[in-house]
């Protein structure tokens, strides 16, 4: 795990929306362009909250249906103390390795509000989650392929270990952006320096969308305008 960027940086990176991020990940070439994000399974539940930026505390979870003993499985708590290693802001990023992803849900509003209260401002899943209209009034983020009725047997498996969710390989302690578009993995060693690339992008796109309102747009016109936004100059 890289060190953590600052609050202040962190806070910068909340200022743009999730595409932004990601459009100016590619103008330093660290990575191929169809890589670093989760695709559309995963799901903003929450679309009109803010953008979130945290770090990955990973777990793993399935449904094998009710134990052999008992009438429900063991719920553990011991994730919590890896959860605590990870840096403030935290994003639980849960991969639900069942037959049958998001048959039964693990992020539930009691869940939210414990993984609230240990520093954590949402949950990133490729199963389902429950007890929307209390998890969204507690402002916390849920990302998720599903929404169910029950949690039924859903159960830990392992924690702080590599996951995937929606084709991201995610790490425990990976930089995360995420709104309305989906989830994107943030390269560490850019974080600092991508503010100041996606202003620059959003300048060029204005003055790309102010010269097709301005009722003087030309084919030249247009050509020149957009080399700096579909292509890097």
């Amino acid at each position: 795990m890289s060190n953590p960027i600052s609050p202040a940086q962190i806070d910068a990176l909340r200022r743009f929306d999730t595409c932004t991020v990601a459009n100016a990940i590619e103008t330093f070439n660290m990575r191929l362009r169809d890589v670093g994000f989760a695709d559309s399974s995963v799901r903003c539940v929450f679309p009109k909250m803010p953008p979130l930026v945290g770090y990955a505390a990973t777990v793993r979870i399935r449904y094998s249906g009710p134990p052999v003993e008992g009438r429900v499985a063991v719920e553990r708590t011991d994730w919590w103390n890896k959860l605590l290693a990870v840096p403030a802001p935290r994003v639980v990023v849960i991969q639900d390795v069942s037959e049958r992803p998001g048959f039964g849900s693990f992020i539930g509003e009691v869940h939210a509000h414990v993984l609230k209260s240990l520093g954590c401002i949402g949950a990133v899943t490729n199963g389902s989650v429950h007890d929307l209209p209390g998890i969204g009034a507690a402002g916390f983020h849920l990302f998720a392929g599903s929404v169910a009725v029950s949690h039924a047997y859903v159960h830990i498996v392992d924690f702080d270990k590599p996951v995937e969710v929606g084709g991201l390989k995610v790490n425990p302690g990976d930089l995360l952006h995420a709104d309305q578009h989906g989830v994107l993995s943030v390269p560490p060693e850019i974080a600092a320096d991508i503010p100041a690339a996606a202003e620059r992008l959003l300048e060029r796109e204005r003055k790309v969308i102010e010269l097709c309102r301005s009722g003087e747009t030309s084919v030249e016109k247009l050509r020149d305008a957009v080399k700096g936004v579909f292509h890097e100059p």
